[in-house]
């Protein structure tokens, strides 16, 4: 079934377009929501169907490889983001070289496990959100992260040794 919404979605179908994004919305906006900043994730699935529905003509796979399309989409969209952030914190650093900041790092005695995927390393928490919370098969994920399989498979053990780190480093 998904096969026929991608290729009525490619053909400028417009209900098409729309269950096509109602189906895989869900898993979208998770990804972006574990890989983007809390404000911003509205923001960056937006910008994933666009870039998504801009690129679909172009889409040469079937409706089973749509799903992994979509989310490596995702997954670079929120890494622009990331860089976009990072050259502007670097410049607002560079415009206030010398002055003194704070920020409110305080433990409020309560560990989020949102807090503790996101302190990952970013392939680390991108391997673990695709596999572990969105469910995709390791073979997909790799297709996401344009990485082998194996790969994948030692990212997720890593992350799940050092989320289980924090999490008791935490307790105590």
């Amino acid at each position: 079934m998904l096969h026929e919404l991608v290729e009525a979605a490619r053909e400028g179908d417009p209900r098409a377009t729309q269950e096509l994004i109602r189906r895989t919305q869900d898993r979208v906006h998770h990804l972006c929501s574990c890989l983007g900043s809390g404000t911003d994730v509205e923001d960056l699935v937006q910008d994933t169907y666009l870039r998504a529905l801009r690129s679909l003509p172009n889409f040469r796979g079937s409706g089973d490889s749509f799903v992994p399309w979509l989310l490596t989409i995702a997954r670079n969209t929120c890494a622009d983001e990331v860089r976009r952030r990072v050259r502007r914190r670097g410049l607002l650093d560079r415009l206030h070289a010398g002055r003194e900041r704070t920020t409110d790092t305080g433990y409020t005695g309560w560990v989020e496990l949102d807090g503790v995927v996101a302190a990952l390393p970013p392939e680390q928490r991108e391997a673990f959100v695709l596999t572990q919370v969105i469910g995709l098969s390791y073979e997909d994920a790799a297709s996401v992260c344009g990485c082998p399989i194996g790969t994948i498979r030692s990212r997720v053990a890593r992350a799940r040794v050092a989320m289980v780190s924090e999490l008791r480093a935490a307790e105590a």
